[in-house]
């Protein structure tokens, strides 16, 4: 597992740019585990998969209470290594946060919450995402290395999620509502496989059909109204 708290720039400061230098450390990281960029996608086929296997019981195959109790501790030790890699994270840039950990539809679920007064983890979000988004796959392969297992957790910080999940929902109504009235398909902008799940589920709650296209950095989904 790559030790991000081995950084060659020495301690971190206790002052605001250790945001900064946190960003840094994750980037590099990234960098030095998977050999490109943190802005890249590390797997593009695996996360596409989290599309497809979002909620269809693939952890589950036979639905056997065993089998669901052993994906269960699959999970929760998923979410304990997580929260360790996280908590170190955090620590070595003097960042406060509290951590909090949930398991749900097969997937363990990582969230930190910022403290009262204090803004600081919103600055490990990045722009459009890309900082949580080089965390959460540096917090995925620290799973993989500990468990030998791929995980399709998902980190959250500071409520970004949740803020962007709104957004997303949003884009897809309205990309509905141009479809009823044009009746041509609207190519909505790129963006990653959990949102793009997220678009996904919308789009079929209103009984229209979406798909994703592209590959790479330019994946995107498409709104149409079927055949």
């Amino acid at each position: 597992m790559t030790d991000v708290s081995a950084s060659p720039h020495g301690d971190v400061p206790e002052t605001t740019d250790s945001v900064e230098v946190a960003n840094e450390s994750v980037e590099r990281a990234v960098v030095d585990t998977v050999g490109q960029p943190a802005d890249t996608t590390v797997d593009e086929a695996a996360a596409d998969s989290v599309e497809d296997s979002e909620g269809s019981g693939a952890d589950d195959p036979d639905g056997s209470e065993a089998s669901a109790s052993r994906t269960a501790k699959r999970l929760e030790e998923e979410g304990d290594i997580a929260a360790d890699y996280v908590e170190e994270l955090l620590d070595i840039s003097d960042i406060d946060g509290d951590i909090d950990i949930e398991v749900r539809n097969g997937r363990t679920y990582l969230s930190v919450i910022a403290e009262d007064g204090d803004d600081r983890l919103r600055d490990l979000v990045g722009r459009d995402g890309k900082g949580l988004e080089a965390l959460q796959e540096l917090v995925r392969l620290a799973v993989l290395s500990a468990t030998g297992n791929r995980s399709r957790l998902v980190l959250d910080i500071a409520g970004y999620r949740a803020r962007r999940a709104t957004e997303l929902e949003a884009e897809a109504q309205d990309a509905v509502e141009q479809v009823r009235q044009t009746g041509e398909p609207v190519h909505l902008k790129p963006m990653g496989a959990y949102e793009r799940k997220v678009v996904h589920d919308v789009i079929a709650d209103a009984g229209m059909v979406s798909e994703s296209e592209g590959e790479g950095p330019r994946r995107h989904v498409v709104v149409s109204a079927g055949d």
